[in-house]
């Protein structure tokens, strides 16, 4: 089973954002190979402004989900106003169903 992370940015805080996306897409980078299993920005209605993300890792350790999100460089640089961590089951994915209803 995997968790799943869900941030969402604080306000006014592009220049964050903008500042560290380079080392954070780094940082995802790194760990794409073992952990990450999906990831990407939560954007308004238009597709095009960032206020978030959701992040989902393969780990049945909630302290390795949570060290992840810890080692963010977005998180490191404030740019987080709330970071929700639970566990994720895979029930839909690429239209397929994988859990019996």
């Amino acid at each position: 089973m995997a968790y799943a992370i869900i941030t969402r940015d604080k306000p006014d805080s592009a220049h964050l954002r903008e500042q560290h996306a380079g080392a954070h897409k780094r940082y995802l980078d790194a760990h794409n190979d073992r952990l990450l299993l999906a990831g990407g920005a939560m954007l308004d209605d238009g597709g095009t402004i960032p206020h978030g993300g959701i992040l989902i890792l393969d780990t049945d350790s909630r302290a390795e989900a949570e060290a992840f999100v810890a080692g963010d460089p977005f998180n490191t640089c404030g740019l987080f106003e709330s970071v929700f961590i639970t566990r994720w089951r895979k029930a839909f994915y690429h239209h397929e169903r994988f859990v019996d209803l």
